[in-house]
Order: structure tokens, then C-alpha cells, then sequence
């Protein structure tokens, strides 16, 4: 497998192929709506059929979503506008992962949830949780490559979040010590009160990672809503939603977004992840082999693309690394690693702090 290495992972990041939810395009139309602005011939300039917004189970292209998201921020000239969206934020907009979250007995247990669950809402990025010091920073890896988009769905994303937790977990502003962006701030000061009028906490740009830093001693205070027997129906219904958005995605997908799942909790095997698709290891082998791939290969290129985020963007052991990928022996990881891009990790954890 060869790699072409930047400073940053663009490069390395899966096409876009992936899905976008309905209520999620809605935030950025109703904050569109509120310039004046007309989105229909947007929508169809990106192919989105206006009809399929009526259906809130429906799921759009996210390639078409990116695309969206830069024709209103130009149409509306908004520096702002992925941060205004937030301010629409609701239950909706998270599908039933929204009132799985309402449900839940702490933000911990919220927070467990998210990285499982999250793929009804698209795959526009991914959620992760990290420790830093005496917090925990809830992450959220944008898959965009488009600049533009890329920084409004960061702050849609993080503004929604935190709008979310306060109005609708009925959690108080010290929930959150900081938000970080990646991104640097905007170019005009006078735009930062938009970003005060939304984060009564500490903001911080040219961070490297976007997320909101959430001090641990928040994590187990209990949520007023909570509700055990509805939060298990509700995870049902998710669990029902997850394996028929699988079932439109290719093999290699499906083996994939398992992986992710379960690599830190298991060593990954093929008997594991048939099991899950329901199939036997032959015919899962077989089924990747006719999409072109096998699952040696989509499991080293899951590996490759976390180990690349954990070195350029965290400071986790080497050893960390490996367990977090999976391995049983880190040396086995140093090797995988020197063979994929020719270089040892410590040394481009190094060339990618420079």
C-alpha cells in the first residue's frame, strides 16, 4: 500500500463516500433561511432532490452536503454561518441518537454512545474521546476536504454540541472548560463575539484537535431525564437504523465501520466481524475479494489511518498506539507501520511536530 504523506491527513483520508441526514442539511437551511436566501436551486445545482428533505429518515450524499455548504456560505456571506446553523440544533437533528442522549443516565454514558451510534447522523467525521490532564476532550475529526466546508461543519458540529448539551441535557455552562477549533480564528476580531455570544467558556484556535474539553468531574453527574427502559428501546431502534444503512453500503464499508468499533475492545479477527454481518468467514472473504480488497488490507488501512490521527494529533505512547490499534505485541505494530510508509512512527510523529 502506498502513501503520500503532507502535513496533514487530507491525503490520506477516504473519498467521500459516505452519507449525510436530512436533519443535518437542515441546519444550514434554516440558517441560510434566515439570510433571505433560496436554497432550492442550490439543492439542485448539488443533486439534492428538495422532496427527499421532507423525509427525516433520509440520509443525502455528504459529497453533496460539502458541496451545499460552500454555495450558502458564499450565497449568504456569512464568515459565520456553520456556527449560526448551530443555534438550530434539536433532538431531530441527531435522529434517535438525539433522544438516546436524553435519555442516558450521565455524560459518560452519552459519550459512549456517540462513536457507535453517530453513523445515523452521516459520516461527515468521526467522534472520539481523549484525556487531557484532569478533562477529557470530546473530538471531532472532520472527513471534508473542502476547506470552506470543512471549517463551517467543524463549528456547526461543536456549536451544536454545546448548544445541545445545555438546552436539552439541562446541563450549566461549567459542563465545558474550553472549546477548541483546529482551524485558526477568523480573520476579522469583531467576529469572535459571535463565537462569545454562543460558548459561555474559554476558546482556543489553532488547536490540534476540534472539541470541547469537559473536566472529568462532570462525566458522572446524573442527567434529570434519564430513563433505562426507554433508552433501551431507543437503542434498539438505533441498532434496527445501523444495519440497514449498512445493508446499502459496500462489504468493505461495513467490514470497516466494524473495525473501528470493536478494535479497541477486541483483538480484530475475521470469525468476529462475520459474525456481526451475519455471514460465514468464506463468504465474507469472498465478498471482499470481488469488491477488489480483502480484509488483511481494509484492516491495515483502518490501522494506517488511525496511527496517522494518534501521531500527528495526540501525544499517546507508541505502546498506547498499538493497544488502541489492536495489537497484542507493539513491536508488531512498529513493524506494520515501517512497512506501510517506509518510515518508523517515532519518526514521523517527529517530522509531523515540525
Amino acid at each position: 500500500m502506498t502513501v503520500t504523506f503532507s502535513a496533514t491527513n487530507d491525503e490520506t483520508r477516504p473519498a467521500q463516500t459516505g452519507l449525510a441526514s436530512v436533519p443535518a442539511v437542515k441546519q444550514y437551511l434554516r440558517a441560510a433561511e434566515a439570510h433571505g436566501i433560496d436554497a432550492a436551486p442550490l439543492l439542485i445545482q448539488v443533486g439534492i432532490d428538495p422532496l427527499v428533505l421532507q423525509n427525516n429518515r433520509q440520509h443525502v450524499s455528504s459529497a453533496a452536503m460539502e458541496q451545499l455548504i460552500e454555495l450558502l456560505v458564499k450565497a449568504s456571506a456569512d464568515p459565520c454561518l456553520g456556527l449560526h446553523a448551530a443555534h438550530y440544533v434539536e433532538p431531530a437533528s441527531y435522529s434517535v441518537l438525539g433522544y438516546i442522549s436524553m435519555n442516558c443516565s450521565t455524560l459518560r454514558e452519552v459519550l459512549a454512545k456517540i462513536p457507535v451510534y453517530e453513523k445515523i447522523v452521516g459520516d461527515m467525521g468521526v467522534s472520539s474521546t481523549e484525556c487531557q490532564g484532569d478533562c477529557v476532550l470530546q473530538r471531532w475529526q472532520c472527513q471534508f476536504s473542502n476547506p470552506i466546508a470543512r471549517r463551517h461543519e467543524v463549528e456547526t458540529v461543536i456549536g451544536s454540541w454545546y448548544a445541545y448539551t445545555r438546552r436539552f441535557l439541562d446541563m450549566d455552562a461549567s459542563f465545558a472548560r474550553a472549546v477548541w477549533f483546529e482551524h485558526p480564528a477568523p480573520d476579522k476580531p469583531e467576529l469572535l463575539d459571535s463565537y462569545h455570544a454562543h460558548f459561555d467558556c474559554e476558546l482556543a484556535f489553532s488547536q490540534a484537535a476540534s472539541g470541547i474539553l469537559i473536566p472529568s468531574s462532570k462525566l458522572d453527574e446524573p442527567l434529570p431525564q434519564a430513563n433505562e427502559a426507554l433508552l433501551q428501546t431507543l437503542l434498539e431502534h438505533a441498532t434496527e437504523l445501523l444495519a440497514e444503512l449498512d445493508r446499502n453500503q459496500s462489504v468493505t464499508h461495513q467490514v470497516k465501520n466494524l473495525l473501528r468499533l470493536i478494535l479497541k475492545e477486541h483483538p480484530p479477527s475475521t470469525t468476529l466481524i462475520a459474525e456481526n454481518l451475519g455471514l460465514s468467514e468464506r463468504t465474507l472473504q469472498r465478498k471482499l475479494t470481488e469488491e477488489g480488497t480483502s480484509y488483511k488490507t481494509v484492516l491495515n488501512e483502518l490501522r494506517l489511518e488511525l496511527a496517522l490521527h494518534y501521531l500527528e494529533n495526540t501525544s499517546l505512547s507508541l505502546d498506547t498506539i498499538a493497544a488502541k490499534l489492536g495489537y497484542a505485541e507493539p513491536r508488531s505494530f512498529y513493524r506494520g507501520f515501517k512497512q506501510w510508509t517506509g518510515r518508523t512512527a517515532g519518526s514521523f510523529r517527529e517530522a509531523a511536530a515540525d
